[in-house]
């Protein structure tokens, strides 16, 4: 260990005298590990938002799509649907799961009645599927008692009310049972031009909707949020206790979300990983190209520490850490650089998406970069190491 340590120190001294030199090898294996380190964490926030815009489509992993479809001439009633549902996320204890009803709901506007899209789920659909309001709120469970009927509504829907949220807006729902209905959150519109277009939920509208419009767009569907490894078990109990309690019906159970994210997140690691190595190796071939200078110019006191009974092996090691301590430094000052940017710069309303579950910065990446700079400083001293043995005593004291 002493031998080691003294190594290091004279490593570092070294260092010091040829500061100068050194300089500008550093300054760009440091921005090198800077670009290595930001972009490896960079690719993890990345990630991040491509997993949550596709669970905001498709819901969180995993997320099943129940659905029931008669196929003889008795057509099952809306009430048998709930009953089953309902006995299906009690049986297996389903923390998180949402009825969908997608339907057009007449809406009184002040300049006329108008068809709208309107969902109906449960409040735990928001969880499912990252929804968030941006004024308001959404849907609590004790909305389901209110006589009024709660709506969460989209820009484009307010517009046409002329209203603003913050008015707690109503409105009537027309039809054969008018209703009031009162707005209590709102969503920015899903792209340019979007129509109006509501939530509610569905314990509301069975309450005031006839059993005959509530089927008149097809049989409502299930969705449950069920841990991955049970996934395939769960499919196929609830596909065939689904099959017994509506009868005739064809039962499709499938899974929304995407599995194969994963393998295009591996492949998206990789495409970043070899892209940063190429600029890290660019930003060691500078160091490189300074050591092989500095120790020509060293020739005479190796020769001389030979000459005093310096090992081959020590003189290597001596010349190799010198690279390897001035990379370290490099790494480091390049890492701390990285996580200034990353939690200073917002990366992911940059990338078009807000994070909701922001990631941390991850200790993978500083690892990956101390370890680049590490590897990169010994390939950086390993010629320089191997010139510096090679040299006779007798030449570099004649030098």
């Amino acid at each position: 260990m002493t031998g080691f340590f003294g190594a290091l120190a004279e490593a570092w001294d070294e260092l010091r005298v040829h500061k100068l030199r050194v300089l500008l090898a550093l300054i760009g294996v440091a921005v090198a590990v800077c670009a290595i380190t930001t972009i490896t964490a960079a690719g993890d926030m990345l990630r991040q938002v491509s997993a949550e815009a596709n669970e905001r489509w498709s819901g969180r992993p995993a997320t099943l799509s129940v659905s029931a479809y008669p196929t003889g001439q008795e057509i099952p009633g809306v009430e048998e649907y709930v009953a089953a549902y309902e006995d299906i996320t009690a049986r297996y204890e389903v923390e998180y799961s949402s009825m969908v009803m997608w339907s057009e709901t007449t809406f009184r506007f002040p300049g006329g009645t108008m068809p709208t899209q309107t969902n109906a789920v449960s409040a735990d659909w928001a969880t499912m599927h990252r929804f968030v309001v941006d004024g308001g709120r959404w849907f609590t469970e004790s909305d389901a008692d209110n006589l009024s009927p709660a709506l969460v509504v989209n820009q484009a829907f307010l517009d046409a009310l002329g209203q603003r949220i913050e008015d707690h807006p109503t409105i009537t729902i027309g039809g054969e049972n008018p209703v009031e209905a009162t707005v209590i959150g709102s969503y920015a519109n899903t792209w340019p031009g979007e129509p109006p277009a509501a939530y509610m939920l569905v314990e509301s509208k069975l309450r005031w909707s006839t059993p005959e419009s509530l089927m008149n767009t097809g049989p409502p569907s299930l969705e449950l949020w069920v841990p991955t490894d049970t996934v395939d078990a769960l499919t196929d109990a609830v596909r065939r206790d689904l099959s017994g309690a509506i009868a005739g019906a064809q039962v499709d159970v499938s899974r929304m979300d995407s599995p194969d994210m994963n393998m295009i997140d591996g492949a998206t690691k990789w495409v970043i990983l070899g892209v940063s190595a190429v600029a890290l190796l660019l930003g060691g071939l500078g160091l490189v190209n300074i050591a092989l200078v500095t120790v020509r110019y060293r020739i005479r006191e190796i020769g001389i520490r030979r000459s005093f009974g310096a090992s081959s092996g020590r003189v290597f090691f001596s010349v190799l850490m010198e690279s390897v301590v001035a990379t370290v430094v490099a790494g480091v000052v390049g890492v701390s650089l990285a996580i200034v940017i990353l939690h200073n710069v917002p990366l992911d309303t940059m990338m078009g998406s807000p994070v909701q579950d922001r990631p941390g910065f991850p200790v993978s990446a500083a690892v990956t970069g101390m370890v680049a700079a590490v590897s990169v400083g010994a390939l950086a001293g390993l010629i320089p190491a191997l010139v510096a043995v090679r040299v006779k005593v007798i030449d570099a004291i004649r030098y």
